[in-house]
């Protein structure tokens, strides 16, 4: 399947800001699942170069504005082509002992009511037989409801709360996968809804090491593996860590953030015209919201 993706994130200040910094995980790479054909980040309308490889073997860059500024606009966009291995990554290079994931943090500790989720499915049998039963209970555990929780809401207090968003799933699942002592990350990237095949945001989901097959993907919310409809970005211990883009600013007054992110799939040998014209119809866009 071939997937053309722009995903747009505005950032306006108030008041003029100073030294702009933001650590930038928008630039996906090649895997057994998906091929990059062509892509490009750029900040108000100039093109970030330098990215490189971090020890996830994933690419990512850093942006600096020491001057005063109103507004950043990121632009990440361009074209890759999936395929369906039914959610096997399996062995990606990287410089990381996966034994780094099984290590806690603040949003993917735990509480008493995931490890006793996660026990409860450890008679299932084999590892990945574990981990099939650990998405399906989560999901009738916690509803998917969005509004009730928010970028910061740990995975211990969505379960209690029992809804939350993709995010929320992702890391209730990474919570019970490393009770159950598997390795696990979050990984944050795009998917092509099937019902509207037009998704205005960013979508998140979980990883864990499956002996013999490596790393394999699980979408809680959608209870499936990852299929071809996905596009894998970025990962890490939690979905702070995955975040595609995360920064400092000096700044006095209030800041607003307004992120659209468009999906289509590409028809056969009108690729480039249909990315043209997905980039005007994006520009078009933010200058009504102007």
């Amino acid at each position: 399947m071939k997937l053309l993706i722009r995903h747009q994130t505005v950032y306006r200040y108030a008041q003029l800001a100073g030294r702009v910094a933001m650590r930038l995980k928008l630039m996906p790479v090649d895997t057994p699942q998906q091929k990059v054909r062509e892509w490009r980040v750029s900040i108000n309308d100039e093109p970030v170069t330098g990215f490189h490889l971090n020890g996830n073997g994933e690419k990512e860059g850093v942006w600096i504005c020491h001057g005063q500024i109103d507004h950043v606009t990121v632009v990440a966009e361009g074209l890759a082509e999936t395929t369906e291995t039914h959610g096997v990554l399996g062995w990606p290079s990287g410089q990381v002992d996966p034994r780094y994931f099984l290590r806690d943090t603040p949003l993917t500790r735990a509480s008493d009511g995931i490890r006793d989720l996660a026990l409860s499915v450890a008679q299932q049998g084999a590892p990945l037989d574990q981990l099939h039963a650990l998405s399906a209970a989560i999901r009738e555990a916690v509803s998917y409801r969005s509004g009730v929780t928010a970028a910061d809401t740990a995975a211990a207090e969505a379960f209690a709360l029992g809804a939350g968003v993709c995010q929320d799933h992702a890391q209730i699942f990474i919570a019970g996968a490393r009770a159950l002592g598997m390795p696990a990350r979050y990984v944050s990237g795009y998917l092509l809804a099937e019902e509207d095949h037009a998704l205005h945001e960013t979508h998140g989901w979980a990883e864990a090491l499956v002996p013999d097959l490596g790393w394999v993907g699980f979408d809680p919310s959608n209870q499936v593996c990852v299929t071809e409809s996905y596009l894998r970005v970025a990962s890490g211990l939690d979905a702070d860590a995955a975040a595609p883009i995360r920064g400092s600013v000096t700044l006095t007054g209030d800041m607003w953030i307004d992120a659209d992110v468009r999906i289509a799939q590409a028809e056969e040998g009108l690729e480039a015209r249909q990315l043209q014209q997905q980039q005007q119809q994006s520009a078009r866009s933010s200058i009504l919201k102007r």
